[in-house]
């Protein structure tokens, strides 16, 4: 899959579940619940020790899911999770050398950014997809707004502060490719796939 038709997956999807997997016995039974709720997708956060094992089960067991890598902040952890079979990597800021690393892979990056100055580091390695983090710190939509008019070419996947409340705020400006997020995945199985079910249900408009 190239890069173009990953992040045409994310723009279909509208929602990019941010997990965090303290153990690695957590994966099946939360990634089940995503799956079931009707959103196949997952930034698999690199916060953990078991991250790159989580990746991985990740993707030797849900082979339609878009399994990817959150918060990649160097070479190594990049290179860990491209072996481990991550589909794409973000970053709460930008990083050169991931940002090299991807290109070397031909992976797609969606690197932080808040400050035009961010904006454009990333630019001159070639992205105009980028994470904007935390959102709701900095401004949201508005900064969000601000940034893309002096950068008409960028997309944007904000992430931090967003929920239920808030997402379809985000979607109706039309920078803004998908939402990142971890609200859907407090609770046990069963009420992360009826959250999913709900958020789904919400970004579908059905």
């Amino acid at each position: 899959m190239t890069n173009e038709q990953m992040l045409a997956k994310i723009k279909k999807m509208r929602v990019v579940p941010v997990v965090v997997f303290n153990s690695i016995d957590e994966v099946m039974p939360k990634l089940t619940a995503l799956v079931k709720g009707g959103l196949p997708c997952a930034e698999i956060t690199f916060r953990t020790e078991c991250a790159a094992e989580a990746i991985k089960l990740a993707a030797d067991n849900f082979p339609e899911m878009l399994v990817g890598a959150g918060t990649v902040i160097n070479r190594n952890q990049c290179e860990a999770a491209i072996v481990a079979g991550a589909k794409f990597i973000v970053s709460p800021g930008f990083s050169a050398e991931v940002a090299d690393c991807c290109a070397e892979h031909e992976m797609l990056y969606l690197p932080g950014i808040v400050t035009p100055t961010e904006a454009m580091a990333a630019i001159a390695k070639g992205l105009t997809t980028l994470k904007f983090f935390p959102a709701s710190n900095y401004g949201g939509l508005k900064t969000i707004k601000a940034i893309c008019a002096a950068f008409p070419y960028l997309n944007i996947m904000p992430t931090g502060g967003i929920s239920a409340d808030n997402i379809l705020e985000y979607l109706a400006y039309d920078k803004i490719i998908a939402c990142g997020g971890s609200w859907m995945m407090k609770g046990t199985p069963e009420e992360i796939e009826e959250k999913t079910r709900e958020v789904v249900k919400l970004v579908k408009g059905k």
